[in-house]
């Protein structure tokens, strides 16, 4: 028994309830009931990691989530992933991490990772890291395929948060299981096209508003960066952390 968790994921349920959030799951049968496994999320803000760990919970599973080693330098957040299982990243020294993931995935734990490794202004999928089919082959688990769509309008990347009564529907669907079998490159691209399916699925049969919308793709009429655009604007930003942390050394 773990009750940090279980009082998170009470907590979690209530809080979706509050909020008035209509999450509806497709496929859970797709999430192994018991054994290690790969659980590969499409990220398009801040909130994802909630309705995938509430699907596990659906499958009595918990999720360890893999989570920027910077943000346990919040107290709180520090005591979360000491108590939950979770596994700080370091992304200049990441061997450490992975290194207990693959530990987790042996001992019959799920793992939830981003494959895009951070938010996809565009929301529609970013290149993928090879971290998600590494670790799967290393543990010779399943990787599971897995796509949120609608929580990106409660909390994303360049606007601000919605957290209150507003009822938004959110989207987990769940793709098969996917044997590590293959090289690296091909795995890869097998558990990309299963999750852009996924994700047009997902898109195609959500509720569309009568305008355009921010959270919407540019593909789909909204007012989202396209992949290129957003593509141009993470560079940006990284060159001028670059630039920001040569000026702290000088």
């Amino acid at each position: 028994m773990e009750p940090v968790f279980r009082t998170l994921e009470i907590a979690a349920t209530l809080a979706v309830r509050a909020t008035g959030t209509r999450i509806t799951y497709q496929g859970l049968e797709h999430l192994p009931a018991s054994g290690g496994a790969v659980v590969a999320i499409n990220h398009t803000g801040y909130v994802d990691f909630l309705p995938a760990a509430l699907a596990a919970m659906k499958r009595k599973r918990r999720l360890r989530f893999m989570i920027k080693a910077e943000m346990a330098e919040v107290g709180i957040v520090r005591w979360l992933i000491r108590h939950t299982g979770a596994i700080p990243v370091d992304r200049q020294a990441g061997a450490g991490a992975y290194a207990a993931a693959v530990e987790s995935l042996r001992r019959g734990e799920i793992v939830g990772m981003y494959p895009e490794a951070t938010i996809s202004r565009s929301f529609e999928l970013k290149e993928f890291k090879s971290g998600a089919v590494r670790m799967a082959m290393e543990a010779n688990v399943p990787i599971v395929p897995v796509i949120v769509w609608g929580a990106h309008r409660l909390w994303t990347k360049d606007h601000p948060k919605a957290l209150g009564r507003n009822k938004f529907p959110i989207t987990v669907r769940i793709g098969e299981a996917i044997a590590p079998t293959g090289t690296a490159q091909q795995l890869t691209t097998t558990m990309r096209s299963e999750m852009t399916t996924l994700l047009h699925t997902a898109q195609d049969t959500y509720p569309r508003p009568d305008g355009a919308a921010f959270w919407l793709p540019r593909r789909l009429g909204g007012t989202a960066p396209t992949p290129a655009e957003a593509r141009a604007i993470e560079e940006a930003e990284l060159a001028e952390r670059a630039r920001r942390r040569r000026g702290e050394r000088s």
